[in-house]
């Protein structure tokens, strides 16, 4: 593929570097160098290669994989240090191997550069820009904090962390338009429409980047839980400060070890910090070509980033009604995107992330998660009202016992089931368009949810009323006029005699 001669001088290239490498250096840190760096087959993989990254250019496709190859070699050697493979306490050896990447990565650009102006590429001076921003500034600031830090576990894993997610969203954006891959579909798009917009480029931005068929589930997701979530919020606004808007995106755990990590985990079997530090960098790729394709004339300017609690997460949608509010299912698990236009009077939510404090910020995220984890695990409640006052009242009367989550309609409710299956439905008779009874009907026509436990929360008291609620098969009901004291003993009880 390409002009005759450019595949051959790229490989003749390729040579000199391998044998340069060999040449580095003598002692025991360049022997332990090069045996990280001499392929082999890696024990666990952090961060995969998949063929839908290759470009059909052998040479810039192997140089892709050695780039890949060459971070899961070093994660590995984070794991010896940690102990768990081996003892390794020389850190020359881990200096010496990313000065290497570095190096790479750095050829890696000009040959990729020197491909496209031998094939005439049209976008070459913007992908050059593109790689001058991590060259010059990426780069140096990764490096410098690894001197500061003396080259700490945690300075390494942000390194490593930081390039996999460039890498990963660098190959399979701005790299597979240099041979027209992928590319066409975000130039078809409508200014108008921005819903449908919308949807269209994140559909799109999921099987490029993450190589997953996204389904569109609901463009109303109203931050129901699915099973354990990374919440990310990032912040942009125009070039002159006159707009801003918010992107919340919301990914469960196991689409984001299927989709950005191989393992995901770490040998201790919990979420490490250099897939999560990957996370972070791919999905604010993510999330600023979706700025720029949807709404292209208003140059959106990445400004502020931070990592979310659930609770957190949800707060979005209590404070604000969000301009898009979209949930996919992947085949792999679940996401939510959605996008707002913020209040300057809004709380601020977490901690945001800046270049000075993002390895400690992340470090901080994963030990909270750590610790949560291995607390006893609450059971699940889903309150059902359309009164916001009582979906807040119940929250808070519940939270500090159990893990509560809320819906304000029949519909929501459906979707909150599927999502996450609670362990008790707290179910409002009287809400319109679909009321309890029919909401109760559609939670028994599903096999998942025929023996789900429901109470039925209602404002009628006559015996009637109380007798019809009974009828329909449901774990009992509970006035709404009850204090709550009552209502939360009531709740205790009934956990009690499911035991």
């Amino acid at each position: 593929m390409g002009i005759p001669g450019v595949g051959r001088q790229f490989l003749t290239e390729q040579v000199r570097k391998r044998e340069s490498i060999r040449q580095m250096g003598k002692g025991e840190a360049a022997e332990e160098f090069l045996h990280f760096w001499r392929p082999k087959i890696i024990m666990s993989e952090q961060f995969v290669w998949k063929e839908e990254y290759n470009l059909g250019v052998d040479i810039i496709d192997e140089e892709h994989k050695r780039l890949f190859e060459f971070i899961n070699n070093l994660y590995l050697l984070t794991q010896k240090k940690r102990g768990l493979l081996g003892n390794i306490n020389d850190k020359r050896a881990c200096r010496k191997a990313l000065d290497y990447f570095k190096e790479h990565a750095i050829q890696h650009f000009a040959d990729e550069e020197e491909y496209m102006a031998l094939t005439h590429y049209e976008g070459l001076e913007q992908h050059k820009r593109i790689h001058d921003g991590f060259r010059e500034n990426t780069l140096p600031a990764l490096g410098q904090e690894l001197e500061q830090n003396g080259y700490s576990l945690e300075a390494v894993e942000h390194f490593l962390g930081v390039c996999a997610g460039w890498l990963i969203g660098h190959t399979t954006l701005e790299d597979q338009a240099i041979v027209g891959k992928r590319e066409s579909l975000l130039g078809n798009l409508t200014s108008g429409e921005e819903l449908e917009s919308i949807k269209k480029v994140i559909t799109q931005l999921s099987y490029n980047m993450f190589c997953v068929k996204a389904k569109m589930l609901s463009t109303d997701y109203n931050g129901e839980r699915f099973g354990k979530g990374i919440y990310y919020r990032l912040v942009y606004e125009t070039e002159k400060g006159e707009k801003h808007r918010e992107v919340f995106l919301a990914f469960e755990e196991k689409l984001l070890y299927n989709a950005v990590g191989g393992n995901g985990k770490n040998q201790m079997g919990k979420l490490s910090t250099s897939l999560l530090h990957t996370a972070r960098y791919t999905l604010q790729r993510f999330s600023s070509r979706m700025m720029s394709s949807v709404w292209p004339e208003t140059g959106w300017v990445f400004k502020e980033e931070n990592l979310l609690t659930y609770e957190q997460f949800q707060k979005i949608f209590k404070e604000e009604q969000p301009i898009a509010s979209l949930l996919f299912d992947t085949g792999e698990g679940y996401f939510s995107c959605c996008i707002l236009t913020p209040l300057p009077f809004l709380e601020q939510l977490g901690t945001p992330i800046k270049a000075e404090n993002a390895m400690e910020e992340v470090l901080r995220y994963v030990k909270e998660r750590e610790v949560t984890e291995q607390q006893a695990p609450k059971k699940k409640i889903l309150v059902v009202d359309d009164s916001a006052t009582m979906r807040q009242g119940m929250e808070n009367l519940l939270k500090e016992n159990y893990e509560v989550s809320v819906a304000d309609s029949g519909v929501a409710a459906i979707r909150a089931v599927t999502l996450n299956k609670p362990d008790l439905v707290l179910l409002d008779y009287d809400m319109p368009v679909c009321n309890g009874r029919q909401t109760l009907e559609l939670l028994r026509s599903e096999a998942s949810s025929a023996d789900l436990p429901v109470i039925f929360l209602t404002s009628r008291d006559d015996t009637e009323s109380v007798k019809g609620v009974l009828s329909l098969g449901v774990s009992g009901y509970m006035l709404k006029s009850l204090k709550p004291a009552m209502i939360k003993a009531r709740i205790n009880e009934f956990f009690i005699n499911q035991k």
